[in-house]
């Protein structure tokens, strides 16, 4: 949980160290996850390290002319792509889990999931509407770790709601500033 929140803090402040921390609390989660039989949620630990390189590299060589990503935003368009795109895989997943395996709440993890996976390729892109994404993700999953007992877990993404609160002022201050 501590990597989980050292991530947190220096993604807020845009340190490309969060990268390194988001890794290491990775690994840590992808054993939880399945043992508490969320698959989905399991799954995503995998991304998450692919996204931890990802995201490293993009901070540091992503924005124009090979410079330091700056904060951006993405137009309503891409926002509709991304909302149908999870919600149409929360629909396959969620019914592939209920029907084939054991998962418990297999389309509230299969949203958790898949928005995540929108949320953290927003994160590694600096785009300022993942924090509303990652504030939605965070809430529901609250409920499904404490229906699944993980009181620590679901403790840690009540903190995370405030932190995000704090993370999209930053940020949105960084990119107006940065554009003035």
């Amino acid at each position: 949980m501590l990597l989980a929140v050292i991530y947190l803090v220096l993604a807020i402040r845009q340190n490309i160290w969060c990268w390194a921390a988001a890794a290491v609390s990775t690994l840590l989660y992808l054993f939880i996850m399945y043992r508490a039989d969320l698959y989905m949620e399991s799954a995503l630990q995998f991304f998450y390290l692919g996204m931890a390189a990802y995201g490293w590299y993009e901070w540091r060589h992503g924005g124009a002319g090979g410079e330091e990503l700056e904060v951006s935003t993405w137009p309503v368009r891409y926002h509709l792509i991304a909302l149908f795109t999870v919600m149409t895989l929360v629909l396959v997943s969620g019914e592939l889990l209920s029907r084939y395996s054991s998962a418990a709440l297999p389309f509230l993890d299969s949203f958790t999931t898949w928005g995540a996976v929108v949320a953290t390729f927003m994160v590694a892109r600096k785009i300022l509407e993942n924090w509303i994404y990652w504030f939605v993700i965070d809430a529901v999953s609250i409920g499904l770790y404490l229906s699944r007992e993980l009181y620590f877990t679901a403790g840690l993404f009540a903190f995370y709601l405030v932190m995000i609160v704090i993370g999209y002022r930053k940020w949105r201050a960084s990119m107006l500033e940065s554009t003035a």
